[in-house]
């Protein structure tokens, strides 16, 4: 099982922008696929999650109203829409999907096995 991030960079506030998780190795469509970002010092925190239709989805209320995460099942991959950056925003993102194809799609972090290498975020004052 394989997770690949990209699409992070470096933005100013206010800006948008989106990461892709590509994933192998799986059936995108059996599995829940998970958002995850970690900032220099800090824990790494829950920030949304998709349930393996597509339909269900999850938010951290520090990003609800401004992040979108979505699944191309086909493509195997899963994206998350960022806007109205905040310097605070700024972490590596990770995504992360868990060991056996499951209904649930949860925030915890230990419920998830495999993770990618990460995307960094920078958001600019």
């Amino acid at each position: 099982v394989e997770l690949v991030e990209s699409g992070g960079g470096l933005v100013q506030a206010g800006d948008s922008l989106t990461l892709s998780c590509a994933t192998s190795g799986i059936t995108l469509s059996n599995f829940p696929v998970a958002w995850f970002r970690q900032a220099p010092g800090k824990e790494r925190e829950f920030v949304a999650t998709i349930d393996w239709s597509g339909e269900r989805t999850r938010y951290a209320d520090s990003v609800k109203g401004r992040f979108t995460i979505s699944k191309h099942n086909a493509k195997s991959t899963v994206y998350l829409q960022m806007s109205s950056l905040r310097p605070e925003d700024t972490a590596v993102y990770l995504c992360a999907t868990t060991q056996y194809g499951s209904g649930e799609y949860p925030s915890s972090r230990d419920a998830y096995y495999f993770w990618g290498q990460g995307s960094q975020v920078t958001v600019s004052a």
